[in-house]
């Protein structure tokens, strides 16, 4: 048996342009540091755009999806909070502007073929170009540059994002994620549980370890 078949995974639901899902992976990773034990990442995409997608899958910025200026003045201020508290640096506290459905194509074809290792090293990729680089993660030369640099032929990735199999295959991922019940991200389910938002690392081992 490998030792990724052997190590213990938490699900993950996330969406690469939620602060809070950055900012629970960094959460995520102290929790990891602090295992004698390897614990690995079951990722499942998820669409925060959904409800602002038109009927082409692009995104209608012209859409009230119910969020307005004191929602984004709190979330600016509860990622303000949790930068100090996880001792994180993000050059953005929110993203209103850029797609993820691209990024989370390529992840998702990723994580179906190539080793676990390999794919984390692109997932973690994403986030930083997003949040310490401020680089545009919807576009299609961003990513296959972060594919590249995680060992991934970049034409290989630009030939996943052509395929509406694939395509259709992560839209079924995010039906997925809410038949079963998650209506936000992050979400962290072990085992059952579920914890969601970027909680802190004791609660994630809480959540694992059952403290």
């Amino acid at each position: 048996m490998s030792k990724q078949q052997e190590a213990a995974a938490i699900t993950v639901f996330a969406d690469y342009v939620c602060p809070f899902c950055y900012l629970g992976r960094e959460s995520l990773r102290q929790y990891q540091d602090s295992r004698d034990e390897e614990l690995t990442v079951d990722w499942h995409p998820f669409d925060l755009r959904a409800q602002k997608r038109d009927e082409n899958g692009e995104i209608d910025h012209e859409v009230d999806d119910g969020k307005d200026d004191d929602y984004y003045s709190q979330a600016r201020e509860n990622v303000e909070r949790l930068q100090e508290e996880y001792d994180v640096e993000m050059v953005q506290e929110l993203v209103t502007d850029v797609d993820s459905l691209d990024a989370q194509v390529a992840s998702y074809y990723m994580k179906g073929h190539y080793p676990y290792e390999t794919w984390a090293e692109f997932d973690e990729a994403v986030y930083d170009a997003l949040w310490k680089d401020g680089r545009d993660i919807g576009d299609e030369d961003v990513l296959t540059d972060l594919a590249g640099e995680a060992g991934v032929d970049p034409d290989e990735v630009r030939s996943a994002l052509d395929d509406d199999t694939l395509r259709s295959e992560v839209g079924e991922a995010f039906d997925a994620a809410h038949e079963q019940g998650v209506t936000g991200v992050p979400t962290f389910v072990f085992e059952g549980h579920a914890a969601r938002g970027a909680v802190p690392p004791e609660q994630l081992r809480r959540l694992v370890e059952g403290a």
